[in-house]
């Protein structure tokens, strides 16, 4: 009896120790994976950073970035003024993009959403265009920032919409698809609305934010867009095991302890802050929020430890090597990023339209 008791013992700790080899291996893979993303990134950047008509080379923007001093003015501004807000602008509104579709894929279970497919991105561009036809802030005294707060409150409205319209009984996901199909519609009526009644020169203003461009980077921008982010993934990252419990349904999240309406709320108030400050420096940019996710969801799994950050390096380095693709289509001509990022989009929307289906039948 001693001796089944003991050999019961060895078996279960061999299962214990086989457990903890699987879970460190698989561990360490996230982190590989991780590291994998930070190095691209990395690479994406200063490729960005060296493409374009004037033909540097990767040595030349290293030693641009080393020692400014040593080389020739003009290559200065052209490093420092010009090439490098815009890589890092693409890297920084891509991670925003990319965390803000993986939470809004979180708190309401539905793997086609993000800011630009729920229609939260096309208000936010609405809320600019409203500021820059009419010149009517939505929140007295914004001051310079009247652009950037009307796109959050039309983001923010389009959230709660969506929030308030997921609480409805017999609501699925092909539902919340179709919603954001229909806010998507009716924001880019009122833009159409807005460019018929703008002047030549908002016009311009409101085609850029409707194409969506890096041209118009600036530190200060790239600034408060790092600011936002930053602020809100502290948040996010302090509620990492809230919203994985959140992945096993509403009821079980509840069994833990879990504040589900109040997750929820404040979660849609940091993707519209995110979606709102993106779309209002760089415009309308579309898929990023939906592809970044998927990626990191296919290579980490749920655990949000580990998807969150590894969404936000995917859609920094989805949106960074955009940029290169943009500079490199036509020589000389830097075409709108959105252009591209739907070009890539679609094909994967659709398979993912498609894999869901598969799944219903």
């Amino acid at each position: 009896m001693a001796g089944t008791t003991t050999i019961t013992t060895w078996t279960r700790e061999l299962q214990q120790l086989h457990a903890k080899r699987a879970y460190g291996q698989i561990t360490r893979r996230k982190y590989l994976v991780l590291v994998g993303f930070a190095a691209a990134l990395l690479g994406s950047v200063a490729v960005d950073i060296s493409s374009g008509p004037a033909g540097l080379t990767l040595a030349h923007v290293l030693t641009t970035l080393l020692w400014p001093t040593s080389v020739d003015p003009t290559m200065q501004v052209i490093v420092w003024d010009i090439r490098m807000p815009m890589a890092l602008m693409a890297a920084v509104v891509g991670a925003s993009l990319a965390v803000a579709g993986a939470e809004m894929q979180t708190i309401l279970n539905n793997p086609l959403a993000s800011p630009f497919t729920l229609g939260i991105s096309a208000a936010a561009g609405f809320g600019a265009a409203l500021a820059f036809v009419l010149g009517v802030s939505v929140i007295p005294f914004a001051g310079i920032f009247f652009v950037s707060a009307n796109a959050f409150v039309f983001a923010l409205l389009a959230s709660l919409f969506i929030y308030v319209f997921s609480k409805m009984r017999g609501v699925s996901t092909e539902t919340m698809v179709l919603l954001g199909i229909a806010l998507v519609f009716l924001f880019s009526a009122l833009m159409a609305l807005m460019e018929y009644l703008a002047s030549e020169q908002a016009l311009q203003q409101v085609v850029f934010w409707t194409l969506g461009s890096l041209a118009k980077s600036s530190w200060p921008k790239i600034g408060i867009a790092l600011a936002v982010l930053l602020a809100t993934m502290p948040y996010f990252m302090t509620q990492v095991w809230r919203l994985t419990a959140l992945r096993l349904g509403d009821d079980k999240a509840r069994s833990l302890g879990v504040n589900v309406e109040r997750l929820r709320l404040n979660v849609l108030i940091a993707v519209s802050l995110l979606a709102a400050t993106s779309v209002s420096f760089v415009g309308t940019i579309g898929f990023v929020g939906l592809v970044g996710p998927h990626v990191a969801r296919m290579l980490v799994g749920e655990d949000q430890r580990y998807f969150l950050p590894t969404s936000a390096l995917a859609g920094a380095v989805l949106l960074s090597t955009t940029s290169v693709v943009s500079k490199s289509i036509v020589p000389g001509v830097l075409v709108p990023i959105g252009i591209i990022t739907s070009l890539i989009g679609v094909p994967f929307f659709l398979s993912l339209i498609m894999v869901r289906r598969r799944q219903l039948w």
